[in-house]
Order: C-alpha cells, then sequence, then structure tokens
C-alpha cells in the first residue's frame, strides 16, 4: 500500500510543477534552449509549501527523460527529512544550502553548501537541509521525479501548517 501512495504521489508532484511551471518549450529554438535568470519564470510549489518557489526549465517530471528546474528557498526555510525515486543532483546557485543526509531533521548535521557547491543524492536515501538567506538549487536527473515526505505531517500537500 505505501508503494502504491508513494507512486501516487511522486505522480501527482510531477503533474502538480508541470502544471506551476512555466513553458520553457516555447523558448526552444532549434532545438537549443538558452536563457537568461531574468527569463525565469517563478511560481509555488505544491509540494514544498510558503516559502519556496520554482522555475521550470525543461522535462516532463512524469516520463523517463532528463528534467531541470530551480527552487528558490526564502530565509529560514526547512527542507524536511524526505526522499525521491531517482537520484537528486543540487547544485547551489546563489545563497548556502546547509544540506544533510538523514531521516530526522537535525541542522547541526548538515553541510553549508556555498555558490557551486553540489549535493548527490541516491533514490530512496533521506535527506533534509535550511537555509539562512534568500538561496537558489537547480536540480537535474532523469524522471519520473517525485518527493515523499519521511513524515506525512511535514508534506503541505496533506496538512495545513
Amino acid at each position: 500500500m505505501r508503494e502504491k501512495t508513494s507512486r501516487l504521489m511522486f505522480t501527482l508532484f510531477a503533474l502538480l510543477i508541470l502544471l506551476c511551471g512555466p513553458a520553457a518549450a516555447q523558448q526552444w529554438h532549434n532545438n537549443h534552449l538558452m536563457l537568461t535568470p531574468d527569463e525565469l519564470e517563478w511560481g509555488p510549489v505544491a509540494s514544498m509549501g510558503e516559502g519556496a518557489s520554482i522555475a521550470f526549465i525543461e522535462g516532463d517530471l512524469s516520463s523517463t527523460e532528463p528534467f531541470t528546474f530551480r527552487i528558490k528557498l526564502e530565509p529560514g526555510y526547512i527542507v524536511r527529512p524526505h526522499i525521491h525515486p531517482e537520484y537528486e543532483r543540487v547544485t547551489v546557485l546563489e545563497g548556502t544550502f546547509h544540506f544533510a543526509h538523514g531521516d530526522v531533521y537535525d541542522p547541526d548535521q548538515t553541510r553549508a553548501l556555498p555558490v557551486g557547491g553540489l549535493a548527490i543524492m541516491p533514490p530512496g536515501e533521506p535527506m533534509f537541509g535550511y537555509v539562512e538567506e534568500r538561496t537558489i538549487i537547480q536540480l537535474h536527473g532523469n524522471g519520473p521525479w517525485g518527493i515523499e515526505y519521511i513524515n506525512p505531517e511535514d508534506d503541505p500537500r496533506l496538512t495545513e501548517r
């Protein structure tokens, strides 16, 4: 049952990002995409709640294909322990992302990743983090993509904070 629920949540997350993210495909020209940061369109991230926004760049998160998107986290944002169905590849573009492996949120266990820092986490491995200042991270990988919180109470799609 948990596996079926997880698959459903991953699919719903992918669909929400596709619906909330801008249609970057409109900016493709001769199979190339070139953007400057001011051309990105930011929107809410239902799976992360208030304080996080997303700029969808490429890919269909519900399919087995490459994707790229950016997440902007406002000061004080906490990324609660969660897992993903595929590898997570994160690069810090702005600010500092305090990130760690584990299924219990413990800010003392995080490692500060400054601009240019990166993290690669395997599928199904729990992780968490936080930011002290506005931080932008870029995620890329292969779908299907989604997020499942270790504690369902942390999932803003299921509960009110």
